[in-house]
């Protein structure tokens, strides 16, 4: 449950500090006091979108923290589990945002990710505000709450019908795409067969790009070769003869080991470097001997590699990458030549996936009119309760024939708020208040579902007054015996149910207005309670309207 609330520089609240208690905690005071602004910092700490407007005037920054008792909420724990976060005193969710717009969150002092705010703003939290009662207007809601109220035995179903429906929807679009393909499989089965014969007949070789890539570019350089192997032999045996200068060297150093033993080893390295040499020579005459200019092989390596080229613009850089390119349509062919076999199959297939999810959808429609007439039942009991006692609350049914994401049904909430009234859509004829009334129905029966530990009511009582107040409050008053419930109410009748009574002012302090709360007292409420039943006309009877409430409502949750 929610265990105090700390807003510093929002909007016009400078810093405030509130503790609640387990059971019903109401927030009062005169319109504008700010008691919706608590709700939005409320909701900026859960992880809801802030802006740097709500950042009091003259200061950097604003900050909200929510403290949480968590012990008995397995879902906020295992949520700090998953996140590696330490749990000892509480629960500390905590925004900052600064005057530039610029956000930070926080779960018990280390920075998160704001998703993983509102992930335990989900399971600990019903924030019910004024718009939740449109919510009872919205195609699909009716179908949301009864899959919530028979969640035990809807939601298995609903999931097994989930998993079919995407199985249905993924065969279907396969089969789509074969029929695409077949439409037009002529014309492509002539693409793959002309690219896997212009490949084929290539006759491509591993390494032959390599080699002709060599071999051209000794072609296109052949004169500068031969002029260079033709000036290196004339070097070694020309004018000038390497060859004769070793030989001539050879010989003096023959002449002088006759009377230097020592040399003899020189001699014989110059002979073997005239025996190279003179290899090197022959071979050079060997080179120019036989290389002549061959135009026949030099137009065929050029149209070779001008065939490599346009077939790597085409199918892929290399040759692995053109006989992968190869293998992929050969496949593809042979699936295009069985086609019609593959439809076939495939139909077959979607017509399996069809018969399941019909199945299922039947299944979900059974029980969600079994829990519908369950659902509509209670609700109805609790709105004759909120002094409507010959309302009629329930939920009419249509089964689609195609498949949706939850199933075939199309489900409306029906309403009669008089005896002898026709049934009719809650759209066309639910009033603002008797929305009000409604929704706070629901939430009395879906509270245990809804699976969290704190409700919030904003104004939910507008358009209400009277006996209807009083109903509405014992109803609130139920909900908080099995959960916590923080109500901002504007009624005395509502009021004077509050376990904790937190009051709203708006006060002005050196030249600057800011809203402010205090807890009240007995006396306090009452003062209070005075206020919002006679205004500023504080008299004898007033004092005793607001402690008859009090004695009313502790009578009545005593009695509970």
């Amino acid at each position: 449950m929610l265990q105090a609330l700390h807003v510093h520089n929002f909007a016009l609240i400078e810093d405030a500090k509130v503790e609640f208690t387990g059971g019903f905690n109401v927030f009062t005071g005169e319109t504008g006091a700010g008691k919706s602004i608590l709700i939005d910092a409320f909701s900026i700490a859960l992880g809801a979108r802030a802006s740097a407007d709500y950042v009091r005037s003259g200061t950097d920054a604003l900050t909200v923290q929510a403290i949480f008792d968590i012990d008995d909420c397995p879902a906020a724990l295992k949520l700090l589990e998953e996140q590696g976060i330490d749990y000892e005193d509480g629960l500390f969710l905590r925004r900052r945002i600064t005057a530039s717009g610029k956000s930070q969150a926080t779960v018990n002092g280390v920075q998160v990710p704001l998703a993983v705010l509102r992930s335990f703003a989900a399971v600990l939290v019903d924030i019910h505000g004024q718009h939740e009662n449109q919510a009872l207007l919205k195609a699909g809601f009716p179908q949301q709450l009864t899959d919530l109220y028979g969640q035990s035995l809807i939601m298995p179903v609903l999931n097994e019908y989930s998993r079919a429906f995407d199985n249905y929807n993924k065969t279907k679009s396969e089969l789509e795409h074969l029929q695409s393909i077949g439409q037009d499989r002529e014309r492509i089965l002539d693409r793959l067969e002309w690219e896997i014969e212009e490949i084929t007949n290539a006759g491509l070789q591993k390494g032959e790009l390599e080699d002709l890539q060599e071999e051209w570019k000794r072609i296109q350089n052949s004169g500068k070769i031969m002029q260079a192997v033709s000036d290196a032999g004339e070097i070694l045996d020309g004018k000038f003869s390497v060859l004769d200068a070793l030989a001539e060297a050879k010989s003096r150093i023959e002449t002088a080991a006759r009377y230097d033993a020592g040399l003899s080893e020189n001699s014989e390295m110059l002979e073997t470097c005239w025996l190279t040499v003179e290899e090197c020579h022959k071979n050079l005459l060997d080179y120019l001997e036989n290389s002549e200019f061959d135009a026949e092989r030099s137009a065929y390596v050029e149209q070779r590699l001008d065939l490599w080229y346009k077939l790597q613009k085409k199918y892929g850089a290399d040759y692995e990458a053109i006989n992968e390119y190869l293998e992929k349509i050969k496949q593809e062919a042979g699936q295009l030549q069985e086609i019609d076999r593959s439809i076939a199959v495939k139909n077959k297939e979607l017509l399996k996936n069809q018969a399941e999810l019909k199945e299922f959808a039947g299944k979900l429609t059974e029980l969600r009119k079994k829990y519908a007439g369950m659902l509509a039942g209670e609700i109805t009991k609790h709105i004759a309760d909120l002094a409507m006692p010959q309302g009629k609350f329930t939920i009419q049914f249509a089964v689609k024939e195609d498949f949706g994401k939850t199933g075939c049904d199309d489900m409306v909430f029906m309403f009669s708020a008089n005896a002898g009234e026709p049934l009719m859509e809650i759209t066309k004829v639910a009033s603002g208040g008797e929305l009000s009334r409604i929704a706070l129905a629901v939430k009395t029966v879906l509270f245990n579902e809804l699976g969290v530990p704190t409700m919030i009511f904003d104004e939910i009582d507008t358009g209400i007054g009277g006996v209807t107040a009083q109903k509405m409050a014992e109803k609130i008053a139920v909900i908080s015996r099995t959960g916590q419930v923080i109500c901002i109410t504007h009624l005395p009748q509502i009021a004077s149910f509050a376990d904790r009574h937190i009051k709203i002012n708006k006060v002005s302090a050196d030249g600057r207005t800011q809203t402010v709360l205090n807890v009240l007292d007995n006396n306090g409420r009452i003062e209070e309670l005075m206020r919002m039943t006679a205004g500023d006309n504080i008299s004898e009877a007033a004092h005793r309207n607001a402690e008859e409430l009090l004695n009313k409502a502790a009578e009545f949750k005593n009695a509970g």
